[in-house]
């Protein structure tokens, strides 16, 4: 292996283009129209155009990029995180074309893939699954038929998909109708599948996932958990290693689980098997992310082990270059996700040009970012800025950490997701670890509705305040006769003229 095609763009692009060079390897970027000046194809050895600016016309064109692959001199391909790293087809098309795929086999990520047959497997292989079925519905009547054996409240979730898109809360039979056309369409738009299957609705787990690497000569091991519970609308916003609801126990049992789950699929590569865990010990099997994950970075933190070079050694055919034995996690890191997106109001994408950028440094403190000063978020991709990571001794310094971090970070021209991180880890609830994957609608939304109301009546008195004294000294200044002098506000508070507030 000697040249990388890395199939990406953007912060995670960059990763692995580090990771590349490092391990003595050229890496070659590609970029649409959209991202021609795009930091990670600066950072490149070579640089491949691949199409338009829509993903559909780039980034998702499987032949364009085995075609950008071969032009340009490349024996392997590296998918990244979304796009194609999740599709069998991309994994089997880069084989077949005679490339080495850093990833896991095709037939791992299609057995994984599909949600429904990836509960099957686990059941069949004595990992605990949330109860629910293991086919997808066709019908809104046989949801309901199901349903009535599963008991409300319930989830429809797509077969194809994750992420929180085609994934519908259903609490009564009145509203599974509706739910199921709405999840089922937005399934197809979003994965051009359709399919839809039903869960069991757990109240209040956390959202943990268990980080595994595994070599080509069947070696499977679990580098620890993180916890995701920090999320909206099942888009998680804040990861952190270790949790602080998972004992050495629970820590041991999850991950022979997920250890288990890659093994019953021949898995190689990076890979992230997500459970659901409850405030009784109880976790169920959730999915299996076949790929390099977003939140990968707490994990190398505490772990101290490149996950990214990892993966490229194991496609290189080599062994892992450590044993379970001798993972360790230490001290506490806490990733928070920077995005374009205005927090006030509903998080809505902020596309555009950043003016000026200011990025944190210092002890224990990691910024994966894919900007610049001068570069222009595109409206096509994903809007993240950078994914922010803070190391301390134990928790309490990680977040003292974070909030100096994001202190200190300055993103002039578009609004982000800074002011949102600076609240949440200074959020009582989030500082005592009591929360879980309904904290940010059921509470800390809640508590932000009652900081807005009083910000905005602090707003209305101090602009009524600026309108008292603007026309105080308008009137002043009309005062024929007057000395030139201080204006005495209170002297004049009574004159002819002046406007009375309130």
């Amino acid at each position: 292996m000697k040249r990388v095609l890395v199939a990406n763009r953007g912060e995670i692009a960059l990763r692995i283009i580090r990771g590349a060079r490092e391990e003595d390897l050229e890496a070659v970027a590609v970029y649409s129209d959209a991202d021609a000046n795009s930091p990670h194809v600066l950072a490149a050895n070579h640089s491949v155009h691949i199409g338009g600016s829509a993903p559909a016309e780039s980034y998702l064109r499987i032949q364009g990029l085995i075609d950008a692959a071969k032009s340009s001199g490349c024996d392997a391909v590296h998918p990244g995180y979304g796009f194609l790293s999740e599709r069998s087809e991309f994994a089997k098309a880069v084989i077949d074309a005679g490339l080495t795929w850093i990833g896991p086999p095709p037939a791992a990520i299609a057995s994984m893939g599909d949600k429904t047959a990836a509960r099957k497997k686990m059941r069949d292989t004595g990992v605990p699954v949330v109860p629910g079925t293991v086919e997808p519905m066709r019908t809104a009547g046989d949801a309901s038929k199901a349903a009535r054996t599963i008991g409300y409240p319930l989830l429809l979730k797509a077969a194809a998909g994750g992420g929180g898109r085609g994934m519908r809360v259903v609490r009564s039979e009145s509203e599974l109708e509706g739910a199921f056309a709405s999840a089922k369409s937005e399934a197809e738009k979003a994965f051009g599948d359709g399919r839809v299957y039903l869960e069991r609705y757990l109240e209040g787990p956390r959202h943990i996932e268990i980080q595994l690497l595994a070599d080509q000569h069947g070696r499977v091991t679990s580098l620890g958990e993180r916890e995701c519970s920090i999320q909206r609308r099942h888009q998680k916003l804040i990861e952190e290693a270790p949790s602080l609801a998972v004992t050495p126990a629970i820590r041991r049992s999850m991950s022979e689980a997920a250890v288990r789950a890659a093994q019953a699929v021949r898995y190689q590569s990076a890979g992230t098997v997500e459970f659901l865990l409850m405030p009784n010990g109880d976790f169920y099997f959730l999915e299996m992310n076949t790929r390099l994950q977003v939140e990968h970075p707490v994990t190398e933190m505490v772990t101290g082990i490149d996950i990214v070079k990892e993966q490229i050694r194991v496609a290189a055919g080599e062994k892992l270059s450590f044993r379970q034995e001798d993972v360790r996690q230490t001290g506490h890191a806490i990733e928070c996700r920077i995005y374009a997106e205005d927090p006030d109001s509903n998080f809505l994408p902020c596309p555009g040009v950043i003016t000026s950028l200011r990025v944190p440094g210092g002890p224990g403190v990691r910024d994966d970012s894919g900007v610049y000063a001068g570069f222009e978020i595109p409206i096509y991709y994903d809007p993240i800025i950078s994914k922010l990571v803070a190391w301390g001794k134990d928790r309490t310094e990680a977040i003292a950490r974070m909030k100096r971090a994001l202190g200190v970070y300055v993103v002039t021209g578009v609004k982000t997701t800074v002011p949102f991180h600076i609240r949440v880890m200074n959020n009582r609830h989030f500082i005592e670890g009591n929360f879980d994957t309904n904290f940010i609608e059921q509470v800390f939304f809640k508590e932000e509705e009652g900081r807005k109301l009083a910000n905005e009546e602090v707003a209305l008195v101090t602009a009524a305040i600026q309108v008292f004294t603007e026309e105080r000294k308008r009137s002043v200044a009309q005062q024929p006769g007057e000395a030139a002098g201080p204006v005495s506000m209170w002297k004049y508070s009574t004159r002819p003229g002046i406007r009375k507030i309130g």
